[in-house]
């Protein structure tokens, strides 16, 4: 049951250390755990992969923290991991650049600075190695106490403390995101899940959006009702009044959107996880795209998580045949999953992306960003679905809009 209790991945702020070959970043991760969690070797390039660790960083909360490769890293396999390095910046919430203090910031560390403030990832420089310098300048270290700087030391746990704290600040200002669906309803509102139970449904549990769901519906001080396509029909006739809000899996759009009347809000968890990773706009133009696919048209269907196929699977499956059906036409179909996900869309008529759960927002974005820097039209599953079942703007209005005043109480 613990990983139940454990805050997602995808909600976590990501907390990446970057740096030379030797800075220390290794040592700063152990520090900042307090566990031995990563390599540490005077050998340059130990850490090669990056390494992950999920942990409650407090004040901060929960973090993931990941140490990366050396950008510094030469040769043919410094190339590959330098470019999961990079990969690594495209997901950071915030970035401690690791610097040794006996050697000041280099070409490399003004290069990662740039990126960071092209990117506007928040960003701090830590001088580690500080007590193997003879004399650090009580005016240095004033000045690092206030312009993003600090002077820290592993070995001797000099200012390890400041800087929890110091990161702690940072994630105050790096958490953005806003609500699941929570701030679409009010106290007392009375919200249906419809949560298929089929041969792709995992065993013995709810997948991450539905119960992210539940979650910020009962913060919010609402109820919820979960129930499976199958008995959708029977639970909407016994809830009096009839539910503020309906939200479906999308792959039984077409079914539930017949059976809810049109008083009655209804869209999906793809599209409330589009809105909560702030691509629901470009998702709603993508979706529109749809229509102008051709034949051999090339589209890429991408998945943030990794499964084993079905015979009837979402992406590779379910998706072209409703594409085909919908424009008439056999386009190509390229898959990703996982943290796959090409570096150039150029070559594409349409990205199509799962709800990006698994993704954290600053990732998502990323990936959103790209697709309109290549010019190349990028939807979602569930916003897919239903522009195709021809109720897309039904489906998305719920999440356009704030919440009606509930209705004032008469005095007693």
């Amino acid at each position: 049951m613990s990983s139940l209790n454990q805050t997602p991945q995808g909600e976590r702020l990501h907390i990446g250390i970057f740096g030379k070959r030797n800075a220390g970043k290794s040592s700063l991760l152990n520090s900042l755990t307090g566990q031995n969690i990563a390599v540490v070797s005077p050998v340059k390039g130990t850490t090669t992969d990056p390494v992950y660790k999920a942990m409650e960083l407090l004040p901060a909360g929960p973090v993931l923290l990941i140490d990366t490769a050396g950008i510094d890293d030469s040769g043919e396999l410094g190339s590959l991991r330098t470019g999961k390095t990079k990969n690594v910046l495209r997901k950071t919430d915030i970035a401690l650049l690791v610097v040794d203090a006996r050697e000041g910031l280099s070409g490399e560390d003004r290069q990662l600075i740039a990126f960071f403030e092209e990117a506007r990832v928040p960003y701090l420089t830590v001088y580690n190695k500080s007590d193997m310098v003879a004399t650090i300048s009580t005016a240095a270290e004033a000045g690092a106490a206030g312009a993003g700087e600090l002077y820290v030391s592993c070995k001797t746990g000099k200012n390890i403390h400041e800087l929890k704290e110091r990161i702690a600040g940072l994630c105050e200002k790096a958490d953005e995101a806003g609500r699941l669906v929570g701030d679409l309803i009010h106290a007392d509102d009375v919200v249906v899940l419809v949560v298929p139970v089929d041969k792709s449904a995992p065993k013995g549990r709810l997948i991450l959006p539905q119960q992210q769901a539940i979650r910020d519906i009962l913060e919010a001080g609402g109820i919820s009702v979960v129930t499976k396509d199958t008995e959708y029909g029977q639970a909407l006739k016994r809830i009096h009044p009839p539910p503020k809000l309906v939200i479906t899996d999308s792959q039984v759009f077409g079914k539930i959107a017949g059976q809810t009347p049109r008083d009655i809000a209804l869209t999906s968890f793809s599209i409330l996880m589009a809105r909560y990773k702030g691509v629901l706009e470009n998702a709603i133009h993508g979706a529109r795209a749809i229509d102008a696919i051709t034949d051999g048209g090339r589209v890429l269907i991408s998945e943030a998580c990794t499964h084993h196929r079905q015979c009837d699977d979402i992406a590779t499956v379910k998706l072209p045949a409703m594409i085909e059906k919908h424009t008439g036409k056999k386009p190509a179909y390229e898959f990703t999953s996982g943290t796959a996900f090409p570096d150039d869309l150029g070559g594409y008529d349409l990205v199509i992306h799962c709800g990006g759960c698994m993704l954290n927002r600053r990732e998502m974005m990323y990936r959103d960003n790209a697709a309109k820097r290549a010019g190349v039209p990028m939807t979602n599953f569930g916003v897919a679905i239903s522009h195709m079942q021809g109720i897309l703007e039904r489906c998305v209005a719920p999440c356009l809009r704030s919440p009606t005043p509930p209705a004032p109480q008469a005095s007693p």
